[in-house]
Order: C-alpha cells, then structure tokens, then sequence
C-alpha cells in the first residue's frame, strides 16, 4: 500500500529530512505524500492507493487531533471492525481511520484485533509516545534505528530511507556474515547496517523518553487435533475462501502470479482474477508455462507470461540488491522482480501463494518426520555417536540424514534452504560469529519443547525462512514496480486452522501439504493440485557454465573485498569445479557472489 518514514529527534529542517527519505522509497507508494511534524516527532508517508482512494490520505489525524499515524498494509477485517467501534465518527471509509479509531479503545492491544498485513507508527501526543507495530508473520516490513549521540529514533520500511537522515551513520555490521551463509539469508534482527533493527514479526514497539521497549503481542501456538480427512479438507476449502474473499477487497483490481504449482493455482481458482501473470525463461527445463495455459485456457482467464534471458537477468543485479536493501541469494528474487515488472502495466495489486508451505507442510525436508522413523526409533546417544563418525570422513552419497538424524532439530536445522554446512563456513569466512545459529533459534523455540520434530521445523521456516526471505523478496519486488502483493495463505485465520492438523495430514512418505492439496483438488480443474513442488526454477545453475557469467563471477571473487572476508582460493576452486562440470556447487557461489554484489551497492 505504500512506504511510512519518520523520526523523533532535534534535528533542524525536519520536513526536507522527511521528504528526502520518503523520496528515497517513492516507488512504494509514486501516488500521493504526506508529512507531520510536532516538535520532535516527525511522520511522512508515499502513498500507493487502493482502498479509499480520496479518503484515505496519509498522515491521518484523529478527530481529537491526539492520534496521528502512518500506516503501510491492509487491515482485512477493517469494515467488520468499523461496526464494532461505533463510538468513532467515521469521515472516511478507509482502513487506515479504523486503525486510528481502534488504538482510541484498545491502545497497544490494538495488532491483536487486526487480520491483515501491516506496519504502522502511530504519534501519541497526549502520551508523547511513538507506537509501532508488525503484523504476526512479518508480511510488510519495518526497520528501526536509535542514534545514541543525537537521541534520534527513526523508522522505516526500508533501511535506504535512513541514508537521508544526518543523523544516520552507515557502517557496515560484519558479525553476522557467517550467519548469513548459513542460512543464506539475515537470520537476526540486526542486520548489516550497524545499530539497524527489523522489528520481529508479532512485535510492537514504544519510543518514549529516549526509552525503547519492544514487547511480543502474537505468538505461535500449534495444537494438533485430529478429525475426519474429508470434513477437515472441506475446513481447509472454506477457510480458504474466505481468506481469498478478505484479500481481494480493494477500490482497484485485483490480479495474481501464477506458477505451475498447487499454491498460486489454487488461489487463482477461488479468487478468478481476469489478469494473471507468469515469468519463464526459453531453456525448456526450466519453464513450465504449459501447465498454467492450460490451468487458465479451463478457467477462462487472462494470462501474460515474461521469459527472462540470461543478460537481462545479470544486468538485473545491481538494482535488485540496492530494492532489498538485504542480501539473498535466493535466484527466484529475479523472477520476481519481472513478473511484479509485467503485471505492474496492468495492476495495482497481485495474489501471490507464500506461506502454504510452511503452513500446510509443504516442502519435502519435512517428510523425514515419516520417511526416517524407524531409523529415529533408534536411542538418541547411538544415532548422534554416528553421525559425529560420519562427520569426520568425507561426504559420502546417501547418509547425510543419518548426520542429521544424529543431532537435535534444534541443534542443526536452521531452514529448509541451508547452502554452507556449519564446518564450512568456518573454513570460508574470515569472520568470527557474534553468536551462534543455535543461539540465533533458541528463544523460538522455547515454547515448543514438547512438540514434535516437523512442528519445530515449521516453527524455524515461519520465524526465518518464510518471514525473512520469502515473505521479504515478496514485499521487495513488488514494491519496487510499485504494486502490493497479498499473501491469502499468511493469514492468521488460515494458521490457526493448519496449525491444529495432525502430522498424516501435512506430510505422508508419499506427498506434502496432503489436506490442502485435497481442499485445493475441489477447485482446481487440472491435475495441478497434485503436483511435485519446483518453487521457481531459474537456469543459473547451467548459465555459470557460459564464459561470460564465470568470468563475471571470477572477477568479484578476486575482489579486495572477497578476499576480506572470505577464503577467495576456496571460493575459485568451487567456481572452477562447477564451470569446469566437475561439482554441482552454483548454490555455494551464487550466495557468495550475489553478498558480494548487494555489498557493493550499499558500502563499496
């Protein structure tokens, strides 16, 4: 919906600080600005308008004039809430004056009464407070950053707003670079801007007083009951519906992505979008538009697809890195961003499928619940003394689960996409970890000690994977071609259905996301619902084996700044091993090279 900035401090010409960092995100919301300012605290936001489109200017002010917020998301429950706070006087018909109208009675509990994506800051001036809040699965982002010298706090959706403000200093946070590589994205709040926080999922925040406290409002919670498979499937289906119903309202149109698989095919088929949009690329592997002609030939529905070569995609690079703000080394970010480019020349708004899979049990990791029972029954002490043998000699084909059944979900698994093992990063990088990736997972997992290994699992992908990549390269992308993408599986009503399913119901030996993929089976007309996931399939694995893209490669690996912070010898063999078809390791480079190239964009 658009991009909210602000600042408490005393530093002097306020509103230009304000505009410039606005400015700096003007692609989140190119429609409408708005600044406020009251002594210290100052609010601005660019506005992308959907809901509302006269009304629901920003800053909005209360009708007591004590309220001000800033506010970037949907709040899909809005007009449901609106009939419940009937002691307001309404002026608008816009989201953004319930959320005014519900911090009046709830205060800081108002997050919990929303279902929706959101980031908000709102000026208390009776309290001389900053309230800032995030929805519970982190869908819209926000960054915080506290100058102790100036006694400035500011905010924002994207950490590149902070580089306008005098007070901001850039400076480059290296502690958690291995961390990174482990996880192949930021794990923690810090990120690599010293002294710049994301404010966690589920978080809200108070800034009063030069006084900064952060208090948890949402929490995971998984119950696992088991019902009939048909009735639970039709709860699923229902459930579904009206997740899609709540995230196509809108005052313009509503279009979606679509891949070939059963998530973006099945919000497709509830919500019936007249413009979907696909990206493919012209090695035939790699694409898979057939499945969605024929998906939307039997839905009678428009679709556009762009297919991305491979000088486009490298010469892409640059400006992705400096839109993420983070570094990734997820490839699909890419595909993204062309796809979000397409349907940007049509729409304002897309659906898109993030969050089934860490919901409904959807990736194939977490089949080793059913796959590797027998062997779990075995006593913990015996399976870790194998493991730790097998550590010691040389990757062999084939046992690597009984290394990992051989540790503690909580002491190895950090993800579902993990690039470099632990022992190698140590081997790769030249920097020492401020804290360890157990550490980084410990508090999350806190409350689910007696839960099962499948149930921690999807804790770690929702808390990390989903919201600190998926759910970020999501947000990215699209906001950068000035479109809002809305997530109908991230939604709290449709977790707390998928967090009571029994394990059968997520994961068999056979498939994964059983239950949604039969709920999806009523709506679907093609087979896709039962198709193997892919994610997006992106061509730079075969693309490192050109001339140009290894030497492009090579170059950056023999940096002054490669050789910094990495083992550049180690990084040249594994390029040379993969150019030369010796080894598979695109995986490992990719994440190294691609760091190195958002590094570029931001402190070089």
């Amino acid at each position: 919906m658009c991009g909210i900035v602000g600042f408490v401090g005393n530093e002097k010409n306020k509103k230009q600080i304000l505009k410039d960092m606005a400015d700096r995100i003007a692609h989140r919301g190119p429609d409408a600005q708005g600044f406020y300012i009251d002594g210290s605290f100052a609010l601005a936001q660019r506005r992308l308008s959907i809901i509302d489109i006269e009304g629901g200017k920003q800053p909005m002010i209360s009708n007591n004039e004590n309220v001000v917020i800033v506010y970037n998301g949907e709040a899909y429950n809005y007009k449901e809430l609106k009939k419940e706070l009937t002691s307001y006087d309404f002026k608008t018909d816009s989201d953004t004056e319930v959320l005014i109208a519900g911090y009046e009675k709830w205060g800081h509990d108002l997050p919990k009464h929303l279902r929706g994506m959101f980031a908000f800051a709102i000026y208390d001036k009776k309290r001389k407070e900053l309230f800032c809040a995030r929805d519970p699965f982190g869908v819209k982002p926000l960054y915080y950053y506290f100058n102790k010298e100036t006694k400035t706090l500011m905010f924002a959706s994207e950490i590149k707003a902070f580089l306008d403000h005098p007070s901001f200093k850039r400076e480059f946070n290296d502690s958690i670079l291995p961390n990174y590589l482990r996880f192949s994205f930021t794990p923690t709040t810090e990120t690599f801007f010293k002294g710049v926080n994301r404010l966690d999922a589920g978080c809200y925040l108070v800034y009063k007083e030069d006084k900064l406290e952060i208090t948890r409002y949402f929490e995971l919670s998984f119950n696992e009951k088991k019902e009939d498979f048909e009735k639970t499937a039709d709860k699923v289906a229902t459930t579904m519906k009206s997740s899609v119903e709540h995230h196509i309202i809108a005052d313009v149109e509503v279009g979606s992505f679509l891949s070939s698989g059963v998530d973006s095919s099945y919000l497709v088929a509830l919500a019936r979008p007249d413009k979907t949009y696909t990206a493919g690329y012209n090695i035939k592997k790699y694409d898979e538009t057939s499945y969605v002609k024929d998906l939307t030939n039997k839905l009678n529905i428009n679709n556009k697809v762009v297919k991305i070569g491979k000088k486009e995609y490298m010469n892409s690079l640059d400006k992705i890195m400096y839109y993420l703000d983070e570094p990734s080394s997820d490839p699909a970010i890419v595909s993204l961003y062309f796809v979000a480019q397409l349907a940007s020349k049509d729409v304002k708004v897309v659906l898109s499928g993030e969050g089934a899979d860490e919901f409904f049990g959807g990736y194939n990791t977490y089949r080793t619940q059913v796959d590797y029972m027998a062997y779990d029954k075995i006593p913990f002490p015996i399976r870790h003394g194998i493991a730790k043998v097998l550590e010691l000699l040389p990757p062999v084909r084939g046992v690597n689960y009984l290394i990992r059944h051989g540790e503690k979900v909580e002491d190895r698994y950090v993800g579902v996409n993990p690039i470099w093992e632990e022992r190698e990063v140590k081997h790769l990088c030249r920097v020492k970890p401020a804290i360890s990736n157990a550490d980084i997972i410990a508090p999350y997992l806190a409350n689910f000690k007696d839960k099962n290994d499948l149930i921690k699992m999807q804790v770690i992908d929702i808390k990390f994977w989903l919201q600190k990549d998926i759910l970020l390269k999501a947000d990215r992308m699209t906001m950068a071609n000035s479109i809002e993408c809305r997530v109908p599986f991230t939604d709290v009503d449709v977790f707390k259905l998928a967090s009571s399913l029994p394990t059968e119901y997520k994961v068999t030996k056979q498939n994964t996301k059983v239950v949604m993929r039969e709920a999806a089976k009523k709506s679907i007309p093609t087979e896709v619902y039962n198709k193997k996931k892919l994610g997006f399939p992106v061509p730079v694995r075969d693309w490192m084996r050109d001339k140009d893209v290894y030497e492009d490669i090579k170059k950056e690996f023999n940096s002054d700044i490669a050789n910094k912070y990495f083992n550049t010898k180690l990084l040249i063999k594994l390029l040379d091993e993969h150019y030369n078809n010796k080894h598979d390791n695109y995986r490992k480079v990719w994440s190294v090279y691609t760091f190195l190239k958002w590094y570029n964009v931001f402190f070089a």
